[in-house]
């Protein structure tokens, strides 16, 4: 098949999308869309190997293995060692381990099921993850795995005729259940084969039935193709079901280009574009560290990390692309590489990150009480738990009680209180760890945390009740929600913890304050906001945190307690902290000087 530079065009459309939405979603809203028009184009390219080989009856399943394992493999195994490389000194223990973890399912495609099982595409700790954008990698490679075995079995017993009746029948259905499955599996629907199969089947009915039009027809209908696609990246935003029925706008957009075939297009065809197509799996591949990278250091400087994204793309196209480096033996030595590098991490020393790294695994598992955590870890296969009840011990007082409602950042108190007030009051807890207050968040945890605390305060009647969630509590109608609390004696509504970098550095960049605007902002609005609501409800009181451990603004917030740090990552509090914390809010808890 003849170079299609249309094609090539395509896949510029779809990196830029993908390279500017992970470095500003405002720019480009459905960016993330790009990714469905790879699927594309990587269809169209495989069924016409596998086709083109089954007519000719010369298809080698293992040779088409070989070829997609030289043109994928060298390029990601070298941005995994040059990771695991730079976080042996700048990552801490868990998330060295972390990024181990990743890598080897990453280069073994498995990714997708790892990502799946940790979290959502959109959360916040998706920028702690260095290779999550390689899970559309692991689709596409087991997409591979099975597309020639089922097209050279289906060839055993049927014309090639009907073979290409039977893959259009299955783009559709596969279509049909990913809309299904988009709406009652979403996680699972974004990051697995079964709902994005479809999108590559579909290129494949572009190369099995071509049509033949007309050069102005062409030009009309690549035309419409981009308008579905370039729509589709600026109307559909990260909060629209994905990939769902929205899915078919980018994707059909890529079939009708594909299947205009203008060659000569200036809008595929450009020297930029080209350029850029060239690239893009280098890009791909590169982009997202940096993303992190600016991130953790809180780096805005969006086009910088863009135009280093193109130049890394660049840099890995040369010198690893294009010499075509074959799979054996060097990249059978990177692929191994980061084994040896993880399994020798074990007997590495970090000291007080270790130590640090270690009480968060407690943290996440352990001591925010997780039984009464209506979404929770389990501490053996550490996949995400939902529940629908919990025990009454997590709700049920012998004396006079402390509640605390929220997510996990309300959850990082219970230390702290069980160590300072455990004495005088029972610690009861009833929340779940990512969930707003209100509005409540469509999954089972959210909705059966907040509607138990809603259904069950009243009985509960706690003396104290610390309400706190780490966004979004500028967004809850607070006179509706403590209109339901005035029976109980004290109201604490925390606001927002000041978040570091502490963390994510063996050497440390110091304790600098990131998210210090959204801190600030939150707390000036929720101050104004809880005032004026005092006459009415004056059981509320509420707490800023960026007053009570910032003192001179964000170069002088608290970060250490006698040498210890106060947090086990970005913004929860460690046990020290945990109990330091309460220790200062101890005076207005229960009104008692602090000592």
């Amino acid at each position: 098949m003849h170079f299609r530079k249309d094609i090539n065009g395509l896949r510029a459309i779809a990196v830029i999308a993908v390279v500017l939405f992970h470095f500003n979603a405002s720019w480009m809203t459905g960016g993330f869309a790009g990714v469905d028009v790879f699927f594309v184009i990587s269809g169209f390219l495989m069924t016409g190997i596998i086709f083109r080989g089954i007519e000719k009856e010369n298809f080698s399943i293992l040779k088409f293995y070989v070829a997609r394992a030289n043109r994928i493999i060298p390029a990601l195994a070298v941005l995994c060692l040059v990771l695991l490389v730079f976080g042996w000194f700048y990552l801490t223990l868990s998330s060295y381990k972390t990024l181990g973890i990743h890598a080897a399912s990453s280069l073994g495609f498995l990714s997708n099921f790892i990502y799946w099982s940790e979290s959502g595409y959109f959360d916040v700790e998706s920028h702690q993850k260095w290779l999550l954008h390689t899970w559309s990698l692991s689709i596409e490679w087991q997409f591979y795995i099975i597309y020639p075995i089922v097209l050279v079995s289906m060839r055993k017993f049927m014309s090639i005729k009907v073979m290409k009746a039977t893959v259009l029948l299955g783009t559709i259905l596969g279509f049909i259940f990913c809309i299904i499955a988009t709406y009652k599996w979403p996680n699972a629907a974004y990051y697995l084969l079964h709902t994005r199969a479809w999108e590559m089947m579909i290129g494949g009915v572009a190369y099995l039935y071509p049509i033949a039009l007309k050069e102005e027809r062409k030009k009309l209908l690549e035309r419409f193709g981009l308008a579905l696609i370039i729509g589709s990246y600026f109307l559909i935003s990260k909060d629209s079901p994905w990939p769902g029925y929205l899915a078919i706008f980018p994707v059909l957009g890529s079939f009708f280009i594909i299947q205009a075939q203008r060659n000569d297009s200036f809008i595929t065809s450009n020297a930029i574009f080209q350029k850029l197509g060239t690239w893009s799996y280098s890009i791909y591949l590169w982009h997202w560290p940096i993303v992190v990278i600016f991130y953790f250091l809180n780096i805005k400087l969006e086009v910088v990390g863009i135009l280093l994204s193109v130049a890394l793309g660049l840099i890995s196209y040369l010198i690893i692309e294009l010499k075509r480096i074959k799979l054996y033996p060097v990249a059978i030595v990177l692929l191994f590489t980061p084994f040896g590098l993880v399994t020798y991490n074990d007997v590495r020393d970090f000291d007080k990150a270790e130590s640090l790294d270690i009480e968060l695994e407690d943290f996440r598992y352990g001591y925010s009480n997780p039984d009464c955590n209506f979404r929770a870890y389990d501490p053996i296969t550490k996949i995400q738990m939902e529940k629908t009840t919990i025990p009454k011990s997590c709700y049920t007082a012998k004396k006079a009680s402390i509640l605390l409602h929220g997510d996990s950042y309300s959850q990082h108190l219970y230390y702290g209180l069980e160590k300072n007030l455990n004495s005088k009051f029972d610690i009861l807890q009833v929340s779940a760890f990512s969930c707003r207050l209100e509005p409540v968040n469509p999954t089972l945890g959210c909705e059966a945390s907040n509607d138990f605390f809603d259904r069950e305060i009243a009985n509960i009647n706690p003396n104290v009740l610390i309400l706190t969630t780490r966004t979004d509590i500028e967004r809850v109608n607070w006179s509706n929600y403590l209109s339901k609390l005035t029976s109980i004696d004290k109201v604490l509504i925390l606001g927002p913890s000041p978040e570091n970098h502490f963390m994510y550095t063996k050497y440390g960049l110091g304790y600098e304050v990131t998210n210090w605007e959204y801190m600030q902002d939150t707390d000036t609005y929720m101050f104004d906001k809880i005032s004026a609501l005092i006459d009415i409800y004056p059981n509320v009181i509420y707490v800023s945190l960026k007053d009570l451990l910032c003192r001179n603004g964000k170069s002088s917030c608290l970060s250490e307690v006698e040498g210890t740090s106060i947090y086990v990552d970005k913004g929860h509090f460690s046990r020290a902290g945990s109990i330091e914390v309460i220790r200062l809010l101890k005076e207005i808890i229960i009104e008692e000087p602090i000592i």
